[in-house]
């Protein structure tokens, strides 16, 4: 999904269920409650400053050198043991990904090869790489060392969205200090490997967030994503081979391949290898970026590093799990949920950015939904037919249902709407845009009814399908007893 990037991950909806699990292949047991040892970003709450010292204290940059050594094979055979999956929404594996940078023969395609880094961020409700860059930026900056040895690039470009004034500042500081210190550049940490990285600012456009419309706005070209084949894999950045990642995805490379691949694998449920960021926003006593364990419960992480729901667990009314693009959760299903990509996916949702938004019964749920309608209308590129109508009437009948000005069939046309709009575009923004308003009207359609009937009862009118009449009687959309003009 785009999160923080537009990647959403078609090929997860067809997975069957994973979380019926065999008790004997894998037994139960709890997840979360991360030990400190054991959090890869250990300046989280700024205890540690962001500079080269700072970070080298912190266990940032020790042994690199032995680690490109070692080769780009045994660095992707690593992160393949680690099961570590991309951290941007897609949930791709991020072993087998770098991978396809290497296909038999590439030695012979000379030439510049790149790593791009999505440090777009664009997804409402996420801020986890905003995070990073700003108090571990060094563990990006060794990390695009290297999964540049791993895929044998060249260099790196990180494409960081132009609100982020102050990270690029402090990301850049990082850079020039590896610079300074030799550990980037001509001969990177003594290893022989000649690495640059760069930094390329964007212009707040969320669709940006997809890897091709990234590589066109690096490029100096209108952010707009590009059919595939050809994959940047083959065809990227300049034309040339490129892999496209997630800011937190190369962050935790460096710790995976000093501590190892068993290491990281051993958190999680299988297939949701690892520790990841979670940011929890909205309706909760203290919001927060934490480091938990993989498949941690969604009410264990509320309850413990928030505070819990305003007003109780009780009070609350749903979650969206994964920013803005995933579909929003019942209270009743967000009890017991863990919080991995499997176990959302098999109860209608995603795990996305794990950017968690709560919202407890105060909530206006259609004008919370209504609000993501806006944004994906604002921020679609305009290029597909299904995204660029469908976006735009989505918020239209979407404003409707906020003031009540609509009817119970109306809701099945909206449904059919968001149907021909997903898998039907370029990217995943048409996808993005659907999932929000399918999760309300499979969870809250009663809301939605409500407001109809409020509305019905102030006005004192009754919904004919061409606009609003005199209350009569009603028969299949048409007012009986009133006459009402045709062109009404």
């Amino acid at each position: 999904m785009i999160r923080s990037n537009i990647k959403s991950s078609r090929i997860l909806l067809k997975r069957g269920l994973a979380t019926v699990a065999d008790p004997a292949v894998n037994p139960p047991r709890h997840y979360g409650g991360l030990s400190d040892q054991d959090r890869i970003f250990q300046n989280l709450y700024e205890n540690y400053g962001s500079d080269l010292k700072s970070s080298m204290r912190m266990g940032d940059w020790y042994k690199t050198k032995e680690i490109i050594l070692k080769g780009d094979k045994w660095i992707i055979d690593e992160m393949k043991k680690s099961g570590l999956r991309g951290r941007g929404g897609a949930g791709f594996p991020s072993g087998l990904k770098w991978s396809f940078m290497n296909p038999p023969g590439w030695e012979k395609n000379e030439g510049p090869r790149y790593l791009v880094i999505n440090a777009d961020e664009g997804e409402p409700g996420t801020c986890k790489d905003r995070e990073i860059m700003r108090k571990d930026p060094h563990k990006l900056v060794e990390g695009c060392l290297l999964a540049g040895r791993a895929m044998n690039a060249t260099a790196a470009y990180i494409y960081i969205r132009g609100e982020f004034y102050n990270e690029a500042v402090t990301l850049q500081t990082a850079i020039n200090e590896a610079y300074k210190a030799g550990l980037i550049g001509k001969n990177a940490c003594n290893s022989g490997y000649d690495f640059d990285i760069y930094i390329h600012r964007g212009a707040g456009a969320y669709v940006c967030g997809e890897e091709t419309a990234l590589i066109e706005s690096i490029e100096g070209k209108a952010g707009k994503p590009r059919l595939k084949p050809p994959f940047p894999a083959g065809i990227g950045l300049f034309g040339r081979p490129s892999t496209v990642t997630n800011v937190e995805t190369v962050a935790v490379a460096p710790t995976i391949l000093r501590r190892g691949g068993d290491w990281f694998a051993s958190f999680g449920r299988p297939r949701n290898s690892g520790t990841k960021l979670f940011g929890i926003s909205g309706h909760v006593n203290h919001p927060c970026v934490v480091e938990e364990e993989m498949s941690i419960p969604l009410k264990e992480l509320i309850e413990k590093h928030c505070g819990g729901v305003i007003g109780g667990w009780d009070n609350l009314l749903g979650v969206v799990p994964g920013g803005s693009s995933v579909p929003i959760l019942p209270q009743s299903t967000c009890t017991d949920v863990l919080m991995d990509f499997d176990a959302l996916k098999d109860v209608g949702s995603g795990l996305g950015t794990a950017a968690v938004i709560v919202m407890n019964k105060q909530t206006d749920v259609v004008r919370a939904i209504q609000r993501f309608s806006a944004f994906y209308k604002h921020e679609s590129c305009g290029q597909c037919t299904p995204c660029r109508e469908g976006t735009t009437w989505l918020d239209r009948m979407m404003r409707r249902f906020v003031k009540g000005q609509g009817t119970e069939r109306e809701i099945d046309m909206i449904w059919e709407l968001t149907k021909e709009i997903e898998q039907h575009t370029i990217c995943a923004l048409g996808d993005a845009a659907a999932w929000p308003v399918q999760g309300l009207i499979r969870q809250f359609r009663p809301e939605i009814v409500k407001k109809f009937q409020q509305y019905e009862e102030k006005m004192g009118e009754t919904v004919s399908y061409g606009g609003w009449v005199p209350k009569g009687d009603v028969k299949e959309g048409k007012v009986i007893n009133n006459p009402v003009p045709e062109s009404h």
